[in-house]
């Protein structure tokens, strides 16, 4: 907007300083050029008087050097009776255009090396016509113009200069409150809840100004207010877990009671940390920093381990590859287990007893693939079950589990894909990015096995077989 502002006024002005600087110095040489002959006129004026009395050479040299021009000045005599022609001076013009003036009766200027000369007609007593002759160099024509034009041109640059000065300052004036204003409204998208910008300026940007604090206030009032909603929400499912860990401890021994308490253990801290998290209004998850992240194998042996109870219960078979191996990711170990449960816990809620599932690993040098797969009806419309808070219209369905899982791959620069397994139902990809640099969109609708593109280098591949024992 500043260099805007200052090419419209440099143009502006410019253009002004043209439409009267140029007919300006225009006027100023006709000037000039009027004051040379003007006083041309004056000399040839003095001479008139004698060539009305006499025409005697001598008297008219006299008279002529009495004007103190005699080098610039000639005097034309036609022959009358008895006479002859008589010059005086040096003659500049052409003969044809001191003939042309004694014809027609009248003054006229006629071009000459080094000037123009002045032709004045002038009647004898005879009745002739003479023709006075009075040379004009063209430094008289010229004389002040270059003077005049350089001080035209000087004040016309200051003017420009001043003009852009002044829109260089009104622009400074209205950039800087709308800098402030990109620079808190980036902020407050970074996160800083406490950025606010000055309300100074114009009174636009001023008026956007208390908008954008306006904004940011409620904004902050907004999360306060979610935050603790989320903690309250999340204490009141203290009293429901409470009777479930009594009952849990009265189920006795055993690998399935076992697993309820730990179950129960868990959500309760699950809880806690929600609550906590709320309360401290800070994110759950941080960025992964240099040595941050998880095992993904050992984080899906566990889980598989925790879900293959009720898996057997139920009679499903379930396969694990790709886990025997540590494979480092970016990720804090509770998101992919949270992510884990989620997808897992679909495959149990939303398909029949006895389907079977299956839980792939894949480890790539620019990224991890994580694909769960089972055998059940599959999910007619993918992009809608991604929508967050949709669910599938089922009880229990909230459609936060999937959303849980895209954030969790997008936040390494990853996404999350879902299509047909050779299962026969649903697969959910999971690719999760290792350098934090973002991928190409891919087409969706694609599923994720992997095929090595170069030495130790995995890409999505979607056709190759599956088996589960």
């Amino acid at each position: 907007m500043r260099w805007a502002l200052v090419k419209v006024s440099l143009a502006v002005t410019a253009m002004v300083v043209i439409a009267f600087a140029v007919p300006l110095g225009l006027v100023v040489r006709e000037m000039a050029r009027d004051r040379a002959f003007s006083g041309a006129e004056r000399e040839a004026a003095a001479i008139a008087p004698a060539l009305s009395i006499t025409t005697d050479r001598d008297q008219l040299e006299r008279v002529v050097a009495s004007t103190g021009s005699d080098t610039a000045m000639a005097v034309h005599i036609p022959a009358g009776d008895g006479s002859e022609a008589l010059d005086i001076g040096r003659r500049r013009a052409a003969a044809e255009d001191v003939a042309a003036v004694r014809r027609l009766g009248r003054a006229s200027t006629s071009t000459v090396p080094g000037g123009s000369t002045l032709l004045q007609p002038v009647a004898l007593s005879t009745g002739e016509i003479a023709v006075v002759e009075v040379f004009v160099p063209e430094s008289e024509v010229t004389n002040g113009v270059g003077t005049a034009w350089a001080v035209l041109a000087a004040v016309g640059v200051a003017l420009i200069l001043g003009s852009v000065a002044v829109a260089d300052r009104l622009g400074v004036r209205m950039v800087r409150p709308a800098k402030r204003l990109v620079e808190g409204a980036h902020e407050l998208g970074e996160g800083k809840l406490g950025a606010r910008v000055p309300e100074e300026g114009p009174t636009e940007l001023r008026l956007a100004a208390v908008a954008f604090n306006s904004m940011a206030d409620q904004v902050v009032q907004l999360l306060a207010n979610e935050r603790e909603l989320a903690a309250d929400l999340s204490h009141r499912l203290r009293t429901p877990l409470t009777v479930l860990r009594l009952n849990a401890a009265s189920l006795g021994e055993g690998p399935a009671a076992e697993q309820t308490r730990a179950a129960v253990e868990q959500l309760e801290r699950e809880v806690d940390t929600i609550i906590r998290t709320a309360r401290e209004a800070k994110p759950q998850t941080a960025a992964a920093g240099p040595g941050a992240g998880c095992d993904a194998a050992e984080v899906v042996r566990e889980r598989m381990a925790f879900w293959s109870a009720l898996a057997e219960d139920e009679g499903r078979k379930w396969r694990v590859a790709g886990a025997d191996r540590p494979v480092r990711i970016p990720v804090a170990r509770a998101d992919l287990a949270a992510a884990l449960d989620a997808l897992l816990g679909n495959v149990f809620r939303h398909t029949a007893e006895g389907t079977a599932f299956a839980v792939d690993v894949h480890n790539g040098e620019d990224a991890v693939i994580v694909l769960v797969s089972d055998a059940g009806p599959g999910i007619p419309d993918p992009e809608a079950a991604m929508a967050r808070g949709r669910g599938s219209g089922s009880d229990g369905s909230t459609g936060l589990g999937l959303d849980i899982v895209r954030r969790l791959a997008e936040s390494t620069g990853g996404d999350v894909r879902i299509g047909s397994s050779v299962l026969g139902g649903t697969e959910v990809r999971i690719w999760i990015q290792l350098d934090g640099r973002e991928r190409a969109p891919r087409r969706r609708g694609h599923r994720g096995a992997v095929r090595r593109r170069g030495p130790g280098r995995l890409v999505p591949i979607f056709n190759r077989p599956r088996s589960l024992p």
